[in-house]
C-alpha cells in the first residue's frame, strides 16, 4: 500500500572528511544502521522561469532503491536550522507522474545523486543520515532543534558547523570554488 506523510522537517548538514570517518564516528557513539546504504537518484522539477526556486520551494521525484517518492518542500523558515513543511508520497508510476508534472508546466531542472545510510541511536529521538555525494560526504541530522544540538554536540560538532543549504546550492558553491561549470550533480562512476 502506498505511503504518504506531511510533517515539518527540521535538519542540518555537517561536512565530513570522508564517509569512512562518518561511519566510524557514528559507530563509536552507539548509532545503529536503521536503513542500509541505498543509491538515490533525484530530479527537481520547476517552471521554466524557476518559480519554485525563487520562493525556496522544492518539487522532487526520488528513486531510492526500488521506491519512488514525490516530495514537495515548502518555504524555508528563518533560523539556524533548515526547517520547512514536507509532503511526501510513494509513486507507483514515475513516468505518469513526470507527464502529469509536464502537463502542469513543470520540467526537470536539476538532477542529483547520492548514497544514503540512515542511523538511529537506540531509545533516542532523531535520525542521522550519512550522505555520500559526488563532491563530498555529509551527516544530515533530522530532529527537533534540541535533539539536533544534542546529537551534533555528542558527535563533536557545534552550531558553527551547521549547514542549512541544500545539496544543489552546496554543489554550485563547490563548482565555483574549483572553477568548474556546473551541470547535474551525478557520479561519473558508481562508488
Amino acid at each position: 500500500m502506498p505511503r504518504s506523510s506531511s510533517h515539518p522537517e527540521t535538519e542540518v548538514k555537517l561536512r565530513l572528511p570522508s564517509a569512512v570517518a562518518g561511519r566510524r564516528l557514528l559507530r563509536r557513539f552507539g548509532f545503529k544502521v536503521q536503513i542500509r546504504r541505498v543509491f538515490e537518484s533525484n530530479i527537481l522539477f520547476d517552471t521554466p522561469d524557476f518559480g519554485l526556486r525563487r520562493i525556496n520551494n522544492l518539487l522532487r521525484l526520488r528513486l531510492a532503491g526500488r521506491r519512488y517518492l514525490l516530495t514537495f518542500k515548502g518555504t524555508l523558515l528563518a533560523g539556524r536550522y533548515k526547517s520547512r513543511e514536507e509532503i511526501e508520497s510513494d509513486v507507483a508510476d514515475p513516468v505518469a507522474v513526470t507527464k502529469i508534472l509536464a502537463g502542469l508546466g513543470y520540467k526537470p531542472a536539476f538532477r542529483y545523486e547520492k548514497y544514503r545510510t540512515v542511523y538511529r541511536k537506540p531509545r533516542r529521538s532523531g535520525l542521522v543520515a550519512l550522505d555520500e555525494t559526488p563532491f563530498g560526504d555529509f551527516l544530515e541530522i533530522e530532529a527537533a532543534p534540541r535533539s539536533i544540538d544534542r546529537i551534533a554536540r555528542e558527535l563533536g560538532f557545534s552550531p558553527d558547523d551547521y549547514i542549512t543549504a541544500g545539496y544543489g546550492a552546496l554543489y554550485l558553491e563547490h563548482c565555483r570554488s574549483i572553477g568548474a561549470l556546473p551541470g547535474d550533480m551525478v557520479f561519473t562512476g558508481r562508488r
